[in-house]
This record gives structure tokens, sequence and C-alpha cells, in this order.
């Protein structure tokens, strides 16, 4: 609808929200001026924002209103044709998630020189699915060959999972795996006039892949497709894709941009007017927006108030938070590396890994060299790495099962360390063939070191990896057991 065509009352809430998005702009352009950390901190949500919207609340509120009031016909008319900034459902906007949304929007964004935006999500799998699915609704596979995307099978079991089933086997939309994703002339075979995407995952969960991002994105590009990258290991504070030629980016908030383990979210982040051959000019224009405003308003993938705040709160101390994380597992990869009964550790920081050198170009702590602590680019390479203990599955159990202050459980990206065993958990549902495909073995232990100090988290790795010739104490809550007492069970 043009301003031409509109009631004189419906074009005067139009432009006082002209005037509203101008000086909002200003607030962006002022805020990107600032350092990574002051854009964690404050975001958005500026003195003004707070004495002239939230009763000069210091901290953003919790709207946990599901909807918007109106003061009249002519804003909501205004406002249901999206004319104006609304909140009419919080399954759409909401202001708690306005304010989330623009913190990582800019925080992604930070050094990039284009603009960018956000729509959160309820989980990581849900922005994975309003990343890749609105690429998958447009046009058809010509020539007789079906639909299809790129992408590495070095990924997370979910993300696995629901491109090799719910879009391949179900949708018939063909997933084409690249397994040496530091082969560039592998992704570039997989290409063909009915690409839609390319996708990877960097560092990957569980196996540490990694491959050259700037060459994948120039190969995405000469081909007129998008390159979506899920960032949820290395976050913003050691990667930010889009600096790199990526499109779009993918978060499962819920992993390294929030320890604290209180809620889940999801988010997808992309640059304004992203390359896409095929896809119409308002979805290149502000992908996140066209998402949220149309096939998401539909579906109803919506992030909940609450959890966008929490997720929100914990994201003002990132980078401090990925360098602590970071440093301790540096410690725990080392002492890993010499240990007799550990057959191969992967972690991107150790100057043995293969990918040691290709990582070190990318993953650096951001802002590291305006840190008085530093003054200089340091790499860091996250809080997640592997290990394959000697001895196949039965011993890797057993290592497991004698953990006594490492958490055994499939989260990631906590303060706590946390473990699980991929092949019998995260990616147990995609098959022996698969796990094959993406290497994760039955005797690969996934870890992600927390915030302890990293003296605690060896010493639980010490005594946990002698239970592969002992036996382990385990002890049996009272539901399970007489008295409740503990018991020596032969190490499973």
């Amino acid at each position: 609808m043009s301003d031409a065509g509109l009631s004189p009352g419906v074009a005067r809430y139009v432009a006082a929200a002209q005037e509203a998005q101008r000086r909002r702009n200003e607030e962006i352009a002022r805020m990107r001026r600032c350092r990574f950390d002051t854009i964690a901190v404050h975001g958005l949500y500026t003195m003004s924002e707070s004495l002239d919207y939230n009763q000069g609340s210091i901290i953003e509120p919790i709207y946990m209103a599901s909807s918007q009031a109106y003061r009249d016909s002519d804003e909501m008319e205004a406002a249901l044709a999206y004319l104006v900034p609304t909140w009419c459902y919080s399954r759409i906007a909401n202001p708690s998630l306005f304010y989330f949304e623009n913190v990582l929007a800019l925080l992604e964004g930070y050094g990039f020189d284009g603009e960018t935006s956000c729509c959160a999500t309820s989980s990581g799998m849900a922005a994975i699915h309003s990343a890749t699915e609105p690429f998958l609704s447009i046009g058809a596979g010509g020539a007789g060959r079906p639909m299809n995307f790129v992408a590495t099978c070095q990924v997370y079991g979910g993300t696995f999972q629901q491109f090799a089933v719910r879009k391949d086997r179900e949708k018939g939309v063909e997933c084409r795996w690249v397994v040496r994703s530091t082969d560039l002339e592998e992704w570039e075979s997989k290409i063909d006039e009915n690409t839609r995407f390319l996708y990877g995952e960097l560092p990957s969960n569980p196996g540490q892949a990694f491959f050259d991002l700037a060459a994948v994105a120039e190969i995405a590009h000469r081909h007129g497709l998008p390159l979506i990258i899920d960032n949820t290991v290395g976050s913003p504070a050691l990667l930010r894709p889009l600096c790199h030629g990526a499109d779009v980016v993918i978060q499962s908030v819920t992993k390294t941009l929030t320890s604290s383990g209180f809620g889940i979210a999801g988010a997808v982040i992309a640059r304004k007017n992203l390359t896409c051959r095929f896809a119409p000019e308002e979805l290149k224009a502000d992908f996140p927006m066209y998402i949220k405003a149309l096939p998401n308003r539909d579906n109803g993938p919506n992030l909940s108030p609450m959890n966008a705040i929490l997720s929100l709160n914990d994201m003002r101390t990132l980078r401090s938070k990925v360098d602590l994380f970071s440093r301790n597992t540096m410690r725990v990869a080392e002492f890993l590396g010499g240990h007799p009964q550990i057959e191969k550790v992967d972690y991107l920081g150790l100057p043995a890994h293969p990918l040691h050198a290709l990582a070190s170009r990318y993953l650096f702590l951001v802002d590291a060299e305006h840190d008085p602590e530093y003054g200089r680019p340091i790499n860091r390479y996250g809080h997640l790495m592997s290990l394959r203990v000697k001895g196949g599955a039965a011993a890797t159990r057993r290592v497991f099962d004698a953990f006594q202050r490492i958490w055994r459980a499939t989260d990631l990206g906590r303060v706590k360390s946390v473990a699980t065993i991929p092949a019998i958990s995260t990616h147990q549902q995609q098959g022996e063939e698969g796990r094959r495909l993406a290497d994760v073995p039955p005797n690969l232990i996934r870890l992600c070191v927390g915030g302890e100090h990293p003296d605690d988290v060896i010493a639980d790795l010490d005594q946990a990896l002698a239970a592969i010739t002992g036996k382990v104490t385990v002890s049996v809550p009272a539901a399970f057991s007489v008295g409740g007492a503990s018991r020596e069970v032969p190490g499973r």
C-alpha cells in the first residue's frame, strides 16, 4: 500500500513510525561504534528507551503480554499491514524479543560493513528450519532433477536428522553431503542449477571439523547461492561468519551464548541484501524480517519473552566467558593429549591438529587487541573438544560412568563441564553409516569444559580414565537400591 492510498489517520501513524525508526537508526549507528562488550551489555536499550517506554527500568523488562492494544482503528490498520512496528501478537513480535534480537544482530555483525538483522526462535533446531525452509519453498527442481542443497556431513546430530529425514526422505529435497569439507572441489562438484543453498557448521559438533569459510562463500556466491553457517560453538566472541562472506548465521542460543542452562532459544541472523539468484527481493532485502513476518508468523516457532530476557542477560559477559572456557579447554586438551589411555584428542587449539593452521586464520577472541590484558590479537578455540578412548566402546562407557564432577548430559556450553557419548546420544538416530560418514565413532566422548578450575576437571578425567582397568563405584539413588548405599560394580 503506497502512502498516497492511506487515510489521513493511518498516514499520521506511518509518519510517526518513520520518525521513530530514523531515531532508532541513529542509535544503531552510535552503538555500532562501541566495542563488543558494550554492545553485549547495552544493545539498543538506551536511557531514553528506558525512560520513555519502560518506567525507567535499567534492565530490559520481560513483557509477558500476549498482544498489544491499539489507540484506534487507524493504528490497528497500520500495524496489521506492517506499516508501523507493532507487538500485535507475541507469536510475531514482542518488546522483549526485540531487545534480544537487536543485541544478537549487532554482535554477529560486529566488524561487518553492512547491516544485519535477527529473528529469534524457540530453539536452535527451529532456527535451522527457519533459515533453510524458505529457500526450499521457492520454485521447483528443473530438468527432471529434484531440488537440492549442499551441506557438510560433520554437523550436530539433530541437524543431520532434519536434513536427511525431514527434508530428503520425507519431502524429496535432496541433501548432498560434503564429506571432506576442506576440499573446495568437492563443494563445487555438488552444485547444479537446482541447488538452493550451501550449509556448514564451524567448528563442528563433536568432531571439530573446519573449512575455509571465505573460499566456500566465494563458491556459493559465484553460483548465486546463499551460504548458511551454524556458529553455535564458536559464537560471535570467536567467529563472525558474516565478516567472511556468509549470508545467514544460525545460533542455538541455548549453548555458548547462554551458559546458565536456564532455557532454550535459537536465532537466525543475516546480512541485509543477501545473495540468492532465485528468491524474491523482499527475502533478499531483510531475510530475518521476511521469515518473522511471513513463514514464522504462520508456523509459530517463536521464542518466549522469558527465555529471550534470560538469554539476553547471559550474553552480556559473552566475550570474557568464552575466553575463560577456551583457556580452560586448552589446558584439559593438552593433558589428554599426553595420556596413555587416550587414542586421539580433537581440539582445534592443539598445534598437532591437522586443521589447527586453518582454524587459526578465523578463530580470534574478539577485541583482544583492545584488551589491556592482551593488547594484541589472540587465538581462542572454544569450549568444545572430543577425546577417543583406547579400548573401544566398552572402555569408553567405563570412563564416562566414572565421572564425578563432569556432568553426563547432552547439553553443551554450560558454566559446568558436561560430557556425552554422541554415538549413543546426540548422533544415535542417524545410524551407524551416518556416524561413520560424520566420523563419530563409539569410543568418542564429547567434552565441553566450563568455568571450573581446569585442575579439578583434569583430576576428574584422570581418575575416570583409571577406571578402564579398575572398578567404578556407583552411587545408586535410594529408589533403586536397598538403603541407598553405594555398590561397587565392574566397569561397564
